[in-house]
This record gives structure tokens, C-alpha cells and sequence, in this order.
């Protein structure tokens, strides 16, 4: 029996606080070196007493490393600094790093092994890092020399080299997971924080990264280079919001060194501080232009209004998102986006050289700097650009256009609404600023609260026209900015959050309708998928789904709806496909409708074998559902339930899991994922489809099935096997558990059959002698055997004793066979890239 998704009960199991000394036991049992480190460092932090505060910089000088202090002669500090810690943030980050990183290395590559790793790329990322650093102070460069005099502690140089290391001996997924992460982190850190410890952690990574890939890089196979398409999409994304990262990476330091860090205020700004509003005003009575212009910006900084500050910043982290989620809007965004910040940067660039002092003993330096980190900063968002437009293949999901005029009129809404009450009120209250504005001052002023304070100068806007000094006054102009932005980047994010618009035609419904009323084949609610038009009869009593790729109309099984009339539709929808120069392809259709077909002359061949149980008489007995009996009884001993979930509603927990489950899947093939008639991620989130996942006691997932319903009558009576995924380290038999689990749920249920669905160019071999071209397909799925697995999956399915029904392509005029081919390549693999198709040009080539 099936069970609803939750971690098993375990009442005689010890509380949380009672089971920590026994997990901690077994994790130091299983990690002793990273139990050794993690010790070693909490001591000396409590004997240097950087436990409880930061360190001075007398006692770095003492313990760090650096250019200049391995210039003093001190050369064994590459191999003690990373017993230091600056403070308590830089320790706790470093514990966590190392638990993280360090026991897992252990595990896979041993206690000695992880040590030699961890000592190699913390003394060689200090040394290699001193040696740049030097190197930069030499030709003159301002950043690595105002790094040469830094003293570098911590162990996160050698931690993050592990890492690095570590991720070559892992799955596809998490060796890019892992690489992604230390290799943006480390660089952003580099560039924006920039001190000598940055420069040596990136090059740790670096040594960590190189040793990885010749010790064991090498051994890959190269079918493992695939990205997903998810993973495309999130690639794009981070590179994206490192715009915004990297300045917040300088906001929080406070004190960045890196060269980036140049114009991070054009993202997250700072406002000045009370230095800066002491260098400009005189006096307390001071309202001349400048200094009411500083005046504004720290009463801005230091209250609510503080949140303009991060508006650029938060907005290229909502389009960055929007990105992942794959939709179209947020690529439009983004471009326009990184065009305006490339053309804000160079603006800025240009004001910067002109407020040098070329009086200045330092003005040669200060030039060359800022000329030398100007360009990459304008650079960079123009490659962001062309990344953009490389990948918009991976940007096709449209936000409704309903959601569209909600935000745009939401946004409107607010930014009226505000207008109107800051003129109004402010001019209610115009005594409460200083000077007294008019009405036309405070219009013009409502726009400038809308704009972060960093880009008025930059536009040349006007100076502040006035000040609040009363508390409605203030809070108008404190609070007009945030409450915009609110509403505006809320609606935005809204946008994209949202289920995007699936492409249709008019007659969506009604095919629908049909489907669900007379039903079709086992395939047929695969029409419902996005991708689809749909071809509807006169008498609107059959459909035909169909996507028209190059000149060919493929459809998805055959047409739906009254068995009466089904074979009259081919010819009819053929008449349609010539008037629209289409060449009509039905594709995996059943031996009914190619017998239709070669009723009207058309031409045929069997591409799959669908997979059928009649469910009234099934029964797990006998010999030969031996294997399915083991499966069962195991999954009962190892304490794995089978639950049966709707994907859009399932727990958050539960969702995450099967979609690392999917991407570690897909990592592993040497090609992308396919689509057309199989299901992925996108596929799972509809009610109708049913998801059968099996979860062990603590709530960890095994695998998962998905399930198409076959209707009659506007009830289902069959059920199809679509999605399929099962962990690879979790119990073996997964598959037929959850196989068996839903025959006997649906056999309880009434329903007359479940399919196991077909497998593309694979088949039992039976029926009649293959001509050239079957013998053709049969080599292909021959040479794709290793990647997709086709008949390894049809042999599979042979323990469920099924019926085999051959699903078949008819086309009318063999002439086309290339261009049907080709489309049903580009259906199959609608987003590979060229070095993908080289790969499978290889392949088929032998």
C-alpha cells in the first residue's frame, strides 16, 4: 500500500540534544583529521584570543605570511599561518568550510591523501600567491602593491584547494556544484575584498583545481562535459548576479582592497559618513548647494531609505532569478540592464579621471589605476551581453501576458499614487523643509527620491533642493523611495516566479475536451505538454497534436478523440499540412493507425515498443516476478515507503530532491536531456499526473515514477510510465518497488492497463524481417546504447511480463525521410549545442 510523504515515526529514538555527542562521536570517528584541525584551531584562537575578538595587527605580523614578510627572511610561516585566525567571523566561516569540505575528502580519498592535499595547496597557495603579489608590486600595479605590507592567516586557502581537488572524483552534477561555487567565490572575493589572503585562497583553488584534474581528471569519460539545460540556465543567472555580488562582498568588508571594488557604489552604495559631511558643510547653518546635496545623501543612509542603496544590486538578483526559471522577460531585462551598466561605468570613469588632481604627487598612479580597472569593469557587462545572446536558446518560458499588465499597473499605480501624496502632503507640511519648496520642487524632487543616490551624480541631476527637519516632512522623503521600489522589484520578482505562459493555440481546450472525453493512445496525454498546436476536425469530434519543426509537422502518437472517425483523420489533417507546405509525420503511432495510413498509401516503420500490463488479472506469483517479489520484501525490511505525491504541491524538501536527483541523472549522460516524448522536470508540475516516490525513515528519496492517465469517458482507466529516476546510491531495486507498488494501486483503483511506455529505437526484435532502413535505426540505438540506455531499459521492463504493442513513424513520401529525420532530431534534442552534435556525429559514425 501506498503512503502519504513523510519521515517515518521513530519514537524510541534519543532528542536532538541527547543524540549530538553521539553525532559528533561518529563524525570524528569517521573524519579524524578534520576533528584534529577543527581542534587545533579553536585552541589557538583561544590562546591567541582571536576567539572572542579580532586579532591586532601586531600579532598577524608576528604569525601571517606575505611578500613582505617572507622578504624579511621569516620562510616557514607559508606552512604556520594557517593555524591563525584574524577574528571570530573569519573562524567560524573556516570551521564550517572545513567540516564541509575536509570529512567528505576524507571519506572518499583518505585521512593521508586529504592531509598532503591540504598542506600542498596551503603552502603553495601562499607561495604562488606572494610570488604575484610581488610581481604586481614590481610592474607598478596599485592593488598588489598595497598588498605587498599585508600579513595573510587562516586555513581557507588550504580548504578551498581540497575542495577543488576533491571535485574531480565527484558526480558530474556536483563536480560543476562544487567548481561553481569556490570558483566564483574565490575570484569574487579576490577582486572585490582583494587582500593578500584573497589572492592566496585563489591561488590554493588554483593549485587544488590543477592537481585535481592530473591526478584524476583524466579518467573521466568524455561523455561527462554535458550541461544540462537547468544548469545552463543557472550558469547564465550567476553570471549575471555577480554584478550584484561582488559589491556586496565590498559593502561588507568595509575596507575592500580589489580592484573592482573601484565603482561598487553603482550597485551597493555606502552613502558619506560624518567625515564627509564635516570635509563639506560649514556649520551646522550650512545649505549651500554641495552640502545640502551631503546633507540629503546621509539623512538617506541613515534611515529607511537606506534600502536605495541596494535597489541596483537587489534588481539584478531578481533578473538573475528570473534567469534560472528560464524566462524570456528576465533575458530582455538583463540585457538592458548590462547595457546601462556598461554605460553608467564609463560615464563614471570619466568623472573620476576628472576629479583627479593632477597637482597630486600620486596622480600618475591614480590615473593608471583607474584607466586600468575601468576597462574590464565596461568590459565585463558586454561579455555578459554576448553570453546572453549566446545562450538565449535556454530562455524560452513567456511570462503570461496577463501577469504583465498586473505588474506594469501595479507599478504604475504606486508610482501616481506616491507622486500625488508627496506633492500634495509635502506642500501641506512645506514648512517642516528647508528651504521652503514650491509645488513644481517637490514634483521634481518625488523623481529624484526614485533614483539611488550614486546615479543623480552621475546624470547630472540637480543638487538636493531641500531638506526635512520635521517628522512628516521626513517621513515623506525618507519613505517615497522604498515604498516604490518595493512595489516595483515585488512585482517584478512576481513576474518571474510565476508559472509561464505555455504556449497554445486558441483550440487548447477543446482538444482537452476531446482527450479527456474519448481518449487515444497510451502516449496521448503527452499533447498536453507545452510545445503543442493542435489540429481540430470540422466536426470537432477527433484532434491531432503536432509541432512543426523545419517544414515537417510531427505529431505527438496519433489522433484523439471518436474512435469512429479517427482513421479519417490523416487524410484530412495531410490536406491541411499541404495548403499550410508542411509534410505531415505521425510519429509512435500505434499498428491501427498505420494500418490507416497504408490505407492511403503512406509508408511506415516501427521506432519503438510500448509496454502493456493488463491489470484486472495481475499477480506477483510464480518464478518469473521473482525479482519484483525481492524488491518488494526489501524495500519492507530497509524501511522504505512508497508515497504517492502531486509534484506542485509537494514539500518543498521533497521537490528539491527530485530535482537534484534529475540533474545528477542528466550530468551523467554524454548528451542532453531529451525531450519530445520524454518527460522531465517541466513535465511533472501538472495536477493530473501522479508522482510515486519512495522515501526511506529520515526522509531521504530513493527514486521516483510519474504517471500519465489514459481517459474514457472523463475517467481514467490506464495509466502510462513516463518520468523515471532513482538515486544512485540508494537502494538497488528502487524502480521495480515503485513499478509494483502502482500496478497494485491501480489495480485496486479499477483501471483496466498500465503502460511502462515505450522506448525509443529499441524493440524485442519480433515481426518482420527489417529492411535497410530498420536496420539503419536499429545500429543507431546500437551506438546510443551506452548514453540513453534504451534497451537496457526495454530488457528491464521485461520482468513485468508485459505485452509488446510496436509503436511506428508514417509519413506519406519516403523523399522527405531527411527532413523527418532531422525534426525528429530537433524534437528529441531541441537545445543541443554544436560540440554536442559533433559528439553524436562521432558516435554515429563510430
Amino acid at each position: 500500500m501506498s503512503a502519504e510523504y513523510a519521515p517515518t515515526d521513530r519514537p524510541d529514538r534519543p532528542g536532538f540534544l541527547g543524540a549530538v555527542p553521539q553525532r559528533v562521536g561518529r563524525i570524528a570517528g569517521r573524519a579524524p583529521l578534520t576533528t584534529a584541525l577543527v581542534a587545533l584551531l579553536v585552541v589557538v584562537a583561544l590562546v591567541a584570543g582571536s576567539a572572542g575578538g579580532d586579532a591586532d595587527d601586531a600579532l598577524d605580523g608576528r604569525v601571517g605570511t606575505g611578500a613582505a614578510i617572507l622578504g624579511a627572511g621569516k620562510w616557514w610561516t607559508p606552512l604556520t599561518y594557517g593555524l591563525w585566525s584574524v577574528g571570530p567571523t573569519a573562524l567560524i566561516a573556516t570551521l564550517l568550510l572545513a567540516i564541509a569540505v575536509l570529512a567528505p575528502a576524507e571519506r572518499r580519498l583518505g585521512a593521508p591523501a586529504t592531509l598532503g592535499l591540504f598542506v600542498l595547496c596551503q603552502a603553495g597557495g601562499a607561495l604562488l600567491g606572494t610570488a604575484v603579489i610581488e610581481l604586481g608590486a614590481r610592474t607598478g600595479d596599485v592593488w598588489l602593491g598595497s598588498d605587498r605590507g599585508d600579513a595573510a592567516t587562516g586555513a581557507s586557502v588550504g580548504v578551498v584547494g581540497v575542495g577543488l581537488a576533491l571535485s574531480a572524483r565527484l558526480s558530474p552534477l556536483w563536480r560543476r556544484r562544487l567548481r561553481l561555487v569556490f570558483g566564483f567565490g574565490v575570484v569574487l572575493f579576490m577582486l572585490y575584498d582583494g587582500t593578500a589572503q584573497d589572492v592566496m585562497r585563489f591561488c590554493g583553488a588554483t593549485v587544488g583545481f590543477a592537481t585535481g584534474v592530473l591526478l584524476w581528471g583524466r579518467k573521466r569519460p568524455r561523455r561527462e562535459r554535458v550541461v544540462s539545460h537547468a544548469e545552463s540556465r543557472v550558469l547564465v543567472a550567476i553570471a549575471v548576479g555577480t554584478s550584484a555580488l561582488g559589491p556586496l562582498i565590498a559593502y561588507l568588508t568595509r575596507a575592500p582592497y580589489g580592484p573592482l571594488s573601484l565603482y561598487s557604489d553603482l550597485f551597493v552604495g555606502s552613502g558619506p559618513g560624518v567625515e564627509d559631511l564635516r570635509s563639506t558643510c560649514n556649520g551646522v547653518a550650512d545649505m549651500s548647494g554641495d552640502c545640502l546635496q551631503v546633507r540629503s545623501e546621509y539623512l538617506l543612509a541613515s534611515s529607511p531609505a537606506v534600502l536605495m542603496l541596494f535597489v541596483p544590486a537587489v534588481l539584478l538578483l531578481i533578473v538573475a532569478e528570473g534567469l534560472r526559471r528560464g524566462r524570456r522577460l528576465a533575458l530582455l531585462s538583463a540585457v538592458l540592464i548590462e547595457a546601462g551598466a556598461a554605460l553608467v561605468t564609463w560615464r563614471y570613469a570619466v568623472q573620476v579621471l576628472s576629479s583627479l588632481d593632477p597637482s597630486d604627487p600620486d596622480y600618475a598612479d591614480a590615473h593608471r589605476f583607474v584607466i586600468q580597472y575601468s576597462i574590464p569593469l565596461v568590459a565585463i557587462p558586454v561579455l555578459v551581453i554576448m553570453l546572453l545572446l549566446a545562450k538565449r536558446r535556454h530562455f524560452q518560458l513567456r511570462v503570461s501576458r496577463r501577469t504583465v499588465l498586473k505588474v506594469s499597473a501595479a507599478v504604475a499605480a504606486a508610482f501616481v499614487a506616491l507622486g500625488a501624496a508627496y506633492v500634495q502632503f509635502g506642500y501641506a507640511v512645506r514648512e517642516e523643509f528647508t528651504p521652503v519648496p514650491g509645488i513644481g520642487g517637490l514634483a521634481a524632487d518625488f523623481i529624484e527620491r526614485l533614483i539611488p543616490p550614486v546615479y543623480l551624480g552621475i546624470l547630472d541631476a540637480p543638487s538636493a533642493h531641500f531638506l526635512p527637519q520635521g517628522g512628516a516632512a521626513r517621513m515623506l522623503y525618507v519613505w517615497a523611495g522604498p515604498v516604490f521600489w518595493a512595489v516595483t522589484l515585488s512585482g517584478l520578482l512576481l513576474a518571474f516566479w510565476r508559472s509561464p505562459m505555455r504556449y497554445k493555440t486558441a483550440s487548447e481546450a477543446e482538444a482537452r475536451a476531446l482527450l479527456t472525453t474519448y481518449g487515444g493512445s497510451t502516449l496521448s496525454y503527452m499533447t498536453t505538454w507545452p510545445g503543442h498546436e493542435y489540429w481540430i476536425t470540422r466536426d470537432a469530434r477527433a484532434a491531432v497534436a503536432y509541432r512543426v519543426i523545419g517544414k515537417v509537422a510531427l505529431t505527438t502518437g496519433g489522433p484523439f478523440g471518436d474512435p469512429q472517425v479517427r482513421d479519417d483523420v490523416l487524410g484530412e489533417f495531410a490536406e491541411y499540412c499541404d495548403q499550410q507546405g508542411w509534410t505531415p509525420c505521425f510519429y509512435s503511432v500505434t499498428a491501427e493507425t498505420l494500418d490507416a495510413a497504408t490505407r492511403l498509401g503512406w509508408s511506415g516503420i516501427q521506432v519503438a515498443e510500448d509496454t502493456v500490463l493488463a491489470l484486472p488479472d495481475l499477480a506477483f506469483t510464480g518464478k518469473k516476478w521473482q525479482d519484483v517479489r525481492t524488491a518488494l520484501n526489501k524495500a519492507g525490511k530497509e524501511g522504505i515507503a512508497a508515497s504517492w505525491v502531486s509534484f506542485p504541491d509537494a514539500p518543498q524538501a521533497l521537490r528539491k530532491q527530485v530535482r537534484d536527483l534529475s540533474h545528477e541523472w542528466v550530468a551523467g549522460k554524454g548528451l542532453p536531456e531529451m525531450g519530445f516524448t520524454l518527460g522531465g522536470l517541466d513535465e511533472l508540475d501538472d495536477p493530473q499526473v501522479r508522482c510515486l516516490v519512495a522515501v526511506d525513515g529520515a526522509g531521504r528519496l530513493h527514486g521516483v515514477t510519474s504517471w500519465l492517465p489514459c481517459y474514457r469517458d472523463g475517467e481514467p482507466v490506464g495509466w502510462t510510465l513516463d518520468f523515471m529516476r532513482r538515486s544512485s546510491e540508494g537502494f538497488r531495486g528502487v524502480m521495480e518497488f515503485l513499478i509494483a507498488t502502482a500496478a497494485t494501486q491501480f489495480k485496486q483503483e479499477g483501471a483496466e492497463f498500465m503502460s511502462l511506455s515505450g522506448a525509443p529505437l529499441a524493440r524485442t526484435g519480433g515481426g518482420p524481417q527489417p529492411d535497410g532502413l530498420q536496420r539503419l535505426l536499429d545500429g543507431v540505438g546500437r551506438v546510443l546504447e551506452p548514453v540513453y540506455g534504451f534497451r537496457s531499459l526495454l530488457a528491464f521492463k521485461a520482468k513485468f511480463q508485459p505485452q509488446y504493442r510496436p509503436l511506428y513513424i508514417a509519413y506519406p513520401d519516403p523523399v522527405a525521410l531527411p527532413a523527418i529525420t532531422n525534426a525528429i532530431g530537433r524534437a528529441y534534442l531541441p537545445r543541443t549545442t554544436p560540440g554536442q552534435m559533433l559528439r553524436l556525429s562521432r558516435r554515429l559514425l563510430g
